[in-house]
């Protein structure tokens, strides 16, 4: 009876210890990759990063395409002639297979049927998405008493006041003097009328080049 209780006991000791050693080297494993090296932790995008090929806000149907302007050129299955094109100072674009064409002055929408035609004698109901990456064409530009001066991409219809809640005016800036100088006009503005319902005929939309200052 002793002998059989010894026996037992040493089987139960020798369980126990089998399965000991086999959480240890679970726990082991669980922190160690092949090899018994750490395993690495998964790579995290750098900070900031962004999709470069995000079209800008602009109607595809109306914005007239600009010299410097940054577009997006997608064709269907056709990775090699696709990709970002920067129109050139002449408002020219090199497409791939088709060559040089005219941009500037076409919507994205005309560009678009453009470029399809042309890539149509070498590929078959070629599938062309052309949008607006970046608008480098067309800018205004704030200076004075305004908390963010310089030039601004003027990617949609924009009026003054628009453009001044944007930029924000200074603590000590004459609102009722405001001025837009546009070529050799001069066209003044009162922020302080304006707000209030008051010849609202100065709230006019901006035009590329316009300098809005406020004193």
């Amino acid at each position: 009876m002793w002998s059989n209780w010894k026996l037992s006991f040493g089987r139960l000791l020798s369980v126990f210890l089998m399965l000991a050693a086999g959480g240890i080297l679970s726990g082991q494993q669980e922190n160690k990759g092949a090899g018994g090296q750490k395993a690495p932790e998964q790579a995290k995008p750098a900070p900031g990063a962004e999709d470069s090929n995000v079209a800008a806000p602009v109607d595809p149907k109306s914005y007239k395409i600009g010299a410097e302007d940054v577009l997006n050129i997608r064709v269907w299955r056709e990775n090699d002639l696709s990709g970002n094109v920067v129109v050139r100072p002449d408002g020219k674009i090199t497409v791939p297979l088709a060559g040089e064409m005219e941009a500037a002055g076409l919507t994205p929408e005309q560009l678009t049927t453009k470029v399809s035609e042309a890539l149509s004698k070498f590929l078959t109901k070629p599938e062309v998405i052309i949008s607006v990456v970046s608008v480098m064409s067309k800018r205004y530009y704030l200076s004075g008493n305004v908390s963010r001066s310089g030039p601004t991409p003027l990617v949609t219809p924009t009026t003054i006041l628009q453009a001044l809640s944007s930029a924000g005016l200074g603590q000590w800036a004459k609102k009722g003097k405001i001025v837009v100088m546009r070529g050799t006009e001069r066209i003044k503005f009162n922020y302080n009328d304006v707000i209030k319902g008051k010849h609202l005929e100065q709230n006019i939309y901006l035009q590329d080049g316009d300098h809005i200052y406020v004193p």
